[in-house]
């Protein structure tokens, strides 16, 4: 079986993960933590990195953070990871969609604007499978109408918009570790803000918010979002080998394309935009509509074939647990509605050997012919 996602782990994961061990540092309080940080944030050009214990709960402290609360509204794609919307849900706010654009995957900018109201206090900006959203219409949306911008940059280590790191626009933004991210601490996730404030709350938020000087003494309520000192000794060993890691991938997705590109009857990732060039987080795939079964029967086939593969997100919209909230009822978001039954992604992970990616380019024109 060739597995969807293979991580890469042979650099310096072993050394640091022994230190842990040696030294006993193997809780939320080691040195690797403030080392992954700091190394992080440099990365990404902001001023504070957060270590916390997955991408989801990253998203749920920046929302917190921020003050959004019950009457605000916030501005997302519907094709999205539900972890974007549960976090803006869980803060008593509500969110408000958009579809995503056919060619790049991506929220479709052009609804934003029609979807602001006196209540809308934030843009949540979710970068998608490999390219990200076109910021600068975002940005200036969100000065004109004094709008706070949260950027999911879950899916893009090591990419840049117009040459400027992903994960450096919003006020606030989040990145996974999960293991099939170009950089994994197994699971764990990361905020990053220039804003002081901002920083100094989401700790406060990762650490049931015990106060510095009286520890077990409380004002507000917090969470244990910690991420673990051996998590961070992955993520530091990960973090080493970035650009190596973004220079394979990029070419991982360049050996789909060739082999997949004479195919009439799929859509393939965009190879790039004028703002980026594709990092190939996953290698998607969108069946047309001539295709006489859906991206589910395509899994199930690639799955006899030994292939494994993901269906692409599920829009929020057609999520039943926000029907029974009442929120996105009646509502159609037609784009996210296709490439949630037309796409999935193939093997993708950092592991995956060029011969791998020959056998698996055959099974896909296999299933289709």
């Amino acid at each position: 079986m060739i597995l969807v996602n293979e991580p890469l782990l042979d650099g310096n994961e072993k050394k640091y993960l022994n230190e842990c061990i040696d030294t006993g540092w193997i809780s939320s309080e080691g040195p690797f933590i403030k080392a992954f940080e700091e190394k992080m944030a440099a990365a990404v050009g902001r001023k504070f990195g957060i270590a916390v214990s997955n991408g989801s709960v990253a998203l749920d402290a920046a929302v917190l953070a921020l003050g959004l609360s019950k009457g605000d509204e916030v501005i997302m794609p519907s094709f999205t990871i539900i972890s974007c919307a549960a976090a803006v849900v869980r803060a008593g706010a509500t969110p408000v969609l958009v579809d995503s654009d056919p060619v790049t995957w991506n929220m479709d900018i052009n609804q934003v604007a029609e979807k602001i109201t006196a209540r809308t206090k934030a843009i949540m900006v979710v970068h998608i499978y490999g390219l990200p959203v076109d910021m600068d219409p975002v940005i200036e949306l969100a000065q004109k109408h004094g709008l706070k911008i949260i950027e999911d940059a879950a899916e893009m280590h090591g990419q840049t918009y117009k040459g400027r790191p992903a994960g450096s626009f919003g006020d606030i933004s989040t990145f996974s570790f999960y293991p099939n991210k170009h950089i994994t601490t197994g699971e764990g996730g990361m905020i990053m803000t220039d804003d002081e404030s901002l920083a100094n709350k989401c700790r406060s938020l990762r650490n049931l918010c015990f106060l510095p000087e009286k520890r077990f003494y409380h004002e507000e309520l917090g969470f244990n979002f910690r991420m673990t000192n051996m998590q961070a000794a992955l993520g530091l060993a990960q973090l080493e080998r970035l650009e190596e890691f973004v220079a394979k991938k990029r070419r991982m997705g360049q050996q789909y394309t060739s082999l997949l590109k004479d195919v009439p009857s799929i859509q393939l990732p965009l190879e790039k935009t004028t703002y980026a060039d594709n990092i190939y987080w996953v290698f998607g795939i969108v069946l047309n509509d001539e295709v006489p079964f859906d991206a589910f029967e395509a899994m199930k086939k690639l799955g006899a074939e030994k292939i494994g593969s993901r269906p692409f997100f599920w829009p929020m919209h057609e999520q039943p647990v926000f029907h029974k909230l009442g929120l996105f009822v009646n509502e159609q978001y037609p784009v996210a509605e296709r490439m949630a039954r037309r796409g999935f992604y193939v093997p993708s992970g950092l592991a995956l050997k060029p011969e791998q990616i020959v056998t698996v380019s055959e099974a896909v024109k296999k299933i289709l012919s």
